[in-house]
């Protein structure tokens, strides 16, 4: 990301300006739209943007069960590997502290 803000900061902004949007909108509260970012990246098996998005889920309130379900859910779309990475790396997160 912070190759990304160096050599485009026009367009680094501009996507900020987009996420800072889709954070504001009212139809879905917080905690719900984190833990939909959560099978989003899931499916996509990206473990990184997973990561850091638990930590906010979890701050939001979502139960283990919640984040779990969320991942679990990708298995319809995606398939087993998003699941098989990603999983042992929520439950690890979720459970500490």
């Amino acid at each position: 990301m912070e190759l990304f803000v160096r050599e485009a900061p026009e367009v680094a902004s501009a996507f900020n300006g987009l996420i800072q949007s889709l954070i504001e909108t009212k139809g879905l509260d917080p905690k719900t739209k984190q833990l939909i970012y959560i099978a989003m990246k899931t499916s996509m098996g990206d473990d990184l943007a997973v990561k850091a998005h638990l930590p906010m889920a979890k701050a939001l309130g979502a139960t283990r069960e919640e984040v779990l379900d969320a991942v679990l859910l990708t298995l319809t779309v995606s398939g087993i590997s998003g699941v098989v990475k990603i999983l042992p790396d929520v439950v690890r997160l979720y459970d500490e502290k």
